[in-house]
């Protein structure tokens, strides 16, 4: 049930005016961790339910901005970081699959040195929402290859 909004100006002098929540349809969203606890140049893992399996996922903060991934290589299907929660590499420039030595752009999730079978794929995205100094993520909707 809509409430009043005290704080919304476009509401303020109207007697008994409401102002209406949209809501979200599709996916449920869970709870990662607030902003202010993860600093620039920082990561955090999380489990997150994809398609009926808990998968491990992590998310980035790079250069103020919110990236998650499912933490799965590109090259094969194997956890990034083998020293827990390390992803950054190259002073925080890249991200880092431990294991071969793939670099991936923060930002987007495309391999751009590595195998060559990894080259030119992208980590699975994570949707994020930053909601009141929270960050939500929902599950990915796209099919994983691997």
């Amino acid at each position: 049930m809509p409430r009043s909004n005290s704080h919304d100006n476009s509401l303020k002098g109207k007697p008994g005016a409401r102002k209406r929540r949209r809501v979200k349809r599709g996916a449920t969203r869970y709870r990662v961790c607030r902003t202010a606890a993860l600093p620039a140049g920082e990561s955090m893992k999380f489990m997150l339910p994809v398609r009926g399996a808990d998968e491990e996922c992590f998310v980035v903060n790079f250069h103020g901005q919110y990236h998650a991934y499912v933490n799965r290589c590109r090259h094969v299907p194997m956890a990034m970081d083998w020293i827990d929660n390390q992803f950054f590499a190259e002073q925080g420039r890249y991200l880092m699959c431990q294991t071969h030595n793939a670099y991936f752009e923060p930002g987007t999730g495309e391999c751009i040195a590595g195998p060559a079978s990894a080259c030119g794929k992208f980590l699975y995205r994570v949707p994020l929402e930053i909601d009141k100094g929270f960050i939500y993520a929902r599950p990915p909707e796209q099919e994983f290859d691997d």
